[in-house]
């Protein structure tokens, strides 16, 4: 089992705050160049997974590509098919993997894509809490996504480090629109900012905080998300963007209807106990969901959740998302020092309680993308700094505070049991 006390949690956070460079860091060798002009990754990120079976495909093949069954999870053959990263195989700085874009777009200066969803999906999140909307994004858009998440895995960055070496996730990363910037541009000129906004009912829409997941190991138990960056949960707007076909037998996001209106939970949890007074009107209403390639999930941040993993951890495909947060016009900023909340608000942004959320670290990408909070994000000022991540975290000393936090680091220690 693996143990995280928040001292150390501390002394973690303030040691890899000097990962962050403003020298940026590039892969783009032309002699090693692959699809896109992007280096072809180390880590067979390549190996697809058919998402739909080739007529030409053996029968004996197509029963290869199957998810594992419950005989196959107990075989000692099973093998992860990502490894955890070496300490010296971490990268700093900025990084940007050279990836040509969809559809023609032209980095920095296409306007973004569109998608116009029905009102009747609108009202589904409203009432239910989440709403699945299929096929938002093409194929092309799902390349480009795989080829920047293979970069990033076989290029991992320091601010990987603490999630990864937690067991959470093969590969995790949060603010990866920070260092990466492939993922900067798909929120700049991706339909991902039109969607939100229209889920929000709202004139514009800002990152809030992000996070590049690959592989949930055994998953994550009934859970709410409260690491929304520094805003209200009525601000935040989450999202799961997925570019692997979810596995029959597990790994498939199950929401609780309309528990987005519960008002028994503890706003600081993270985990949740389904059988608590105050549930039973959510706790039988399951919607289940078996995301596809170009997918979005969007949901409400309350509202209570959980993904299973395999039973054994060991996941022999990919299953890749790029999630997080963003929140609506007029959000004002929420400074959530003495609570798990501030882990995803790290940066020397310099703003204070009450103030207009409105800075190149929560860029904006709806109606457009801002030419000048592109330009800060590029030349390494969107970052972290030692003495603001001391300061944020300064509140875990003591044992209030403690408490308030010990929900979120059982997450870091529960995932690594049996």
């Amino acid at each position: 089992m693996v143990k995280v006390s928040a001292a150390a949690a501390v002394i973690l956070f303030v040691a890899s705050a000097q990962a962050f460079s403003p020298s940026p860091l590039s892969s783009n060798n032309p002699s090693t160049a692959g699809k896109n002009g992007a280096a072809p990754p180390k880590s067979a990120l390549k190996s697809e997974v058919a998402t739909t079976a080739d007529p030409t495909t053996s029968a004996a093949a197509q029963q290869q590509q199957a998810p594992p069954s419950a005989t196959d999870m107990a075989s000692p053959k099973r093998e992860k098919i990502l490894k955890e990263p070496a300490l010296w195989e971490y990268n700093f700085g900025l990084q940007d993997p050279g990836l040509r874009m969809p559809h023609g777009i032209v980095a920095g200066q296409s306007a973004p894509e569109t998608y116009q969803l029905t009102e009747e999906q609108i009202q589904v999140l409203e009432e239910d809490g989440v709403v699945h909307i299929k096929g938002v994004f093409d194929p092309e858009w799902v390349q480009y996504l795989r080829d920047a998440t293979g970069h990033q895995v076989d290029n991992p960055h320091f601010w990987a480090f603490a999630g990864t070496a937690s067991k959470l996730y093969d590969y995790i990363q949060r603010n990866i629109w920070q260092t990466n910037k492939a993922f900067a541009n798909f929120y700049y000129h991706s339909a991902m900012g039109d969607v939100l906004r229209q889920c929000g009912r709202t004139d514009e829409i800002r990152v809030s905080t992000d996070l590049l997941m690959v592989n949930p190991n055994k998953g994550f138990k009934w859970h709410q998300d409260n690491q929304n960056g520094p805003i209200t949960w009525e601000d935040g707007i989450r999202f799961w963007i997925t570019m692997d076909e979810t596995p029959a037998e597990y790994g498939a996001p199950v929401y609780l209807k309309g528990s987005h209106r519960n008002d028994v939970v503890d706003e600081g949890a993270v985990f949740v106990d389904i059988e608590q007074n105050g549930l039973e009107d959510y706790k039988e209403k399951l919607l289940e969901f078996r995301t596809m390639p170009g997918d979005m999930l969007i949901w409400h941040p309350r509202t209570i959740h959980k993904v299973d993993g395999p039973s054994d951890g060991i996941w022999t495909t990919y299953r890749r998302v790029l999630g997080g947060t963003v929140c609506k016009g007029g959000t004002k900023y929420q400074d959530k020092r003495g609570s798990g909340g501030v882990l995803s608000d790290l940066g020397r942004h310099g703003l204070e309680q009450g103030d207009k959320l409105k800075s190149s670290f929560f860029p904006v990408i709806y109606p457009r993308f801002d030419d000048n909070e592109a330009k800060e994000r590029d030349s390494g000022k969107v970052g972290r700094s030692p003495r603001d991540i001391a300061s944020k975290l300064s509140g875990l000393a003591g044992k209030a505070s403690g408490d308030k936090f010990a929900s979120f680091f059982q997450v870091l220690g529960s995932q690594a049991k049996q």
